[in-house]
């Protein structure tokens, strides 16, 4: 049986995390702001369903690799709040998983945009 305030609830508590990135965390404001100028790219220019769906793809894993990131450097600085190079290398590799997630967004882009803007 669905328990609906149990679903309201998790409902409830994800939108308050999104509120916590986009008030807390630099970076996942940054992607927000790409985000939305890729949305509007996207009813701008007369783009087939697939490309579309693409981008919104790129959107979408971009920003929850930066959450997961951000969870992964929180709990971190919460388990150790002092330097050490093991918190570190970690929270580096996780940061290098949206880096490569950002920069294949980016080729997407391109090779989607390109032909409207020449």
């Amino acid at each position: 049986m669905i328990s609906f305030r149990k679903l309201y609830l998790s409902f409830k508590r994800a939108f308050h995390g999104l509120k916590i990135a986009v008030g807390k965390e630099q970076t996942f404001k940054i992607h927000v702001i790409a985000a939305g100028l890729v949305f509007f790219l996207m009813f701008w220019f007369p783009l087939a369903a697939l490309e579309r769906a693409i981008l919104v793809l790129t959107i979408i894993l971009v920003l929850s690799l930066e959450l997961i990131n951000s969870q992964i450097e929180r709990i971190l600085d919460f388990l150790q709040p002092n330097h050490h190079p093991q918190i570190k290398r970690i929270k580096d590799l996780s940061a290098s998983a949206v880096l490569i997630a950002s920069l294949g967004s980016i080729v997407i882009a391109l090779l989607i945009f390109l032909p409207y803007l020449v």
